[in-house]
């Protein structure tokens, strides 16, 4: 079970909501980062161990050099999150580049930071060294296990997925780089998203540390870093449990001891790129009650939608809903929670148990934290939120102001503006 709790009280975040124009985000500074330390405890016994912070999941300057204070680094999947890392004083091993169908000037931008720059398909090899006129001396490949494994409803089936190297080339990848003048090798996969059962996790461990020692035999290259990707979910639902991350470290301690010490492979660096775990449960999607109708089911509509969290629509994800003020009353009227979009997937709940919900209520909505506000849009020309962060001395702090029309405009060319080719 997981307790669903707010950043503040409920009359505090009343009066924030009268103060602030809605929609808007709050992330707790303090959480996250005693949540990071939790994190990174559990761990402590693995060599080198190190969190990549996944940047797809909030991309927010704010929060991501707050984690770099922590000694996180950064997980980056495209040009703006390398400068958005960049900018906050990022560099070299402090940065992992993961990318797939990856244009060339992104591969640049990566070697230029100094970037661990992992490989998703074996194409990429010769693609990478054109492109940079040489091979980087540190060079990662990212292993899709394909049947081996089972992937979930958000990542997909790893023989279905577009990522990863297969496990019928993994072997030639090392050899090639190799022969390229690659010095330093690490090993990478993500077969999972959101994933609550530890013992996922663990068998994950144990497939890269058997293949570490396969690579080191058949490719003659021993891998110095592995990197386990991201994937630890959280509980969306108030029925479900945090996975167990003593478990997970206890276990892999002992393949650790198991498989890599016996081969002679110890020390192995141990990396994550955890991005949701960290920051999910610490940011809420705060938005007032346009609207409450009777149709044929009963409807309350907030002046956020899936332009702002889309979640929902997309995966059919649970989100935990609280109307402040009512925590006390019984949830015994049922509504789909919508949004404005002019689609009908725009709902944040379907067939919700709520107190009785009026125009005027706020609403929170939890776990929002994480490919949130990240994968907002502009459909309907919605204009994107803006994000506050609770400081620890309790003041709330912009670190996103609210997109504006102009904003919105700044990229069109009215009245037949000339087209430049």
């Amino acid at each position: 079970m997981s307790k669903k709790t707010l950043p503040l009280g409920h009359g505090a975040l009343l009066e924030l909501a009268m103060e602030l124009p809605t929609p808007f985000y709050l992330y707790d500074e303090e959480a996250i980062i005693e949540n990071y330390r939790a994190f990174k405890e559990h761990f402590a016994w693995a060599p080198n161990f190190k969190n990549y912070f996944a940047v797809k999941a909030c991309p927010n300057p704010t929060i991501i050099r707050a984690l770099a204070k922590e000694g996180s680094g950064v997980d980056c999947s495209s040009l703006p999150e390398l400068l958005i890392s960049e900018a906050v004083g990022l560099a070299g091993d402090d940065i992992v580049f993961t990318s797939n169908d990856t244009p060339a000037n992104e591969f640049k931008m990566a070697y230029e930071l100094g970037a661990i720059i992992n490989l998703d398909d074996i194409t990429h090899i010769q693609f990478l060294e054109d492109t940079l006129g040489l091979f980087p001396e540190t060079i990662c490949f990212r292993y899709n296990p394909g049947p081996e494994r089972t992937g979930n409803a958000i990542i997909g089936n790893p023989v279905e997925a577009k990522y990863g190297v297969t496990s019928s080339q993994i072997i030639d990848c090392y050899r090639i780089a190799k022969k390229k003048g690659a010095k330093r090798f690490g090993l990478h996969t993500m077969v999972a998203s959101n994933e609550l059962d530890g013992t996922y996790i663990v068998e994950t461990a144990r497939m890269l540390f058997e293949l570490c020692v396969r690579i080191q035999k058949e490719a003659g290259v021993r891998i110095s870093f592995i990197d386990m990707g991201g994937g630890i979910g959280i509980p969306y639902r108030p029925e479900d449990s945090a996975m167990d991350l003593a478990f997970v470290s206890r276990e892999m301690k002992k393949l650790y001891e198991q498989i890599i010490v016996p081969a002679g492979l110890d020390p192995l660096s141990i990396t994550f790129e955890v991005g949701r775990m960290i920051t999910g449960p610490y940011g809420y999607l705060v938005s007032k009650v346009l609207h409450v109708t009777e149709k044929y089911k009963d409807y309350v509509g907030l002046d956020a939608s899936m332009a702002d969290l889309m979640r929902p629509a997309l995966y059919g994800a649970y989100h935990h809903i609280t109307v402040l003020g009512k925590d006390r009353e019984k949830h015994d009227h049922i509504y789909d929670v919508t949004g404005s979009l002019c689609e009908n997937n725009d709902k944040f709940a379907i067939d919700r148990s709520l107190p009785k919900v009026e125009v005027g209520d706020v609403v929170v909505i939890h776990d929002a934290g994480a490919h949130g506000h990240a994968m907002g849009f502009n459909y309907n020309a919605k204009l994107r939120s803006a994000e506050y962060l609770l400081k620890k001395d309790g003041t709330i702090r912009l670190i996103r102001r609210a997109q504006t029309y102009d904003d919105y405009v700044a990229t069109l060319r009215f009245d037949g503006a000339p087209v430049r080719i």
